[in-house]
């Protein structure tokens, strides 16, 4: 909701100078019903989460727009589920986190379609190589993430710019039912005040 809404206030201020200004009004426009056609694969999510609900650490990766999905995905399985969890960025993945990865170290990669997915493919392919289980989420259509990664969830087609909104539910869908599956209380994570009463 609040990156719909500050994509509007964008939108507003550029007083329609962007090219982008038509293609995501009109894509903000059909976002609710591809949001619910990612809640429509809920139960689909929720065996993949299930497979995956005793692994005590993960990376999350994604490249440009995704970066800072990766990082919100990584907090959010923390934040429900205790699962050591890191995002980290795509590209940076070399720089360290690699030499974490074993089958005992998943990746959930963001690989939407972009003109970044090659770099990202090629990410994944690295991660497999070491033994790595991979967890992808892809753009509907794109089958080259599918026969890289061990379990794929896909998201309807939408602009770059828009991704981040349809995969943040797929990341909370998945944390959620990890927590669920180890009988956490998901409305009442433990050691976290959801309002600031202490400064």
């Amino acid at each position: 909701a609040q990156v719909t809404a500050l994509t509007q206030i964008a939108l507003h201020l550029s007083n329609g100078s962007t090219p982008l200004y038509k293609p995501l009004l009109k894509e903000l426009n059909e976002l609710p019903a591809k949001a619910q056609a990612i809640l429509d694969q809920a139960d689909s999510i929720k065996k993949v989460a299930e497979k995956y609900k005793d692994y005590r650490d993960f990376l999350f990766i994604g490249r440009h727009y995704l970066f800072p999905c990766a990082l919100e995905g990584a907090l959010k399985l923390k934040e429900v589920s205790y699962v050591h969890a890191e995002g980290y960025a795509a590209g940076e993945m070399k720089h360290g986190p690699l030499a974490m990865i074993d089958e005992q170290f998943p990746t959930f990669a963001l690989a939407t379609d972009s003109p970044l997915l090659e770099k990202t493919h090629s990410s994944i392919q690295e991660i497999r190589a070491r033994g790595g289980p991979v967890v992808a989420i892809a753009t509907e259509g794109n089958d080259t993430i599918g026969r890289v990664a061990d379990d794929t969830i896909y998201i309807p087609p939408t602009l770059e710019q828009t991704q981040p909104i349809l995969t943040a539910i797929v990341m909370q869908l998945f944390s959620y039912y990890i927590a669920v599956a180890k009988d956490f209380d998901v409305d009442r994570p433990r050691n976290l005040a959801k309002s600031v009463t202490v400064e």
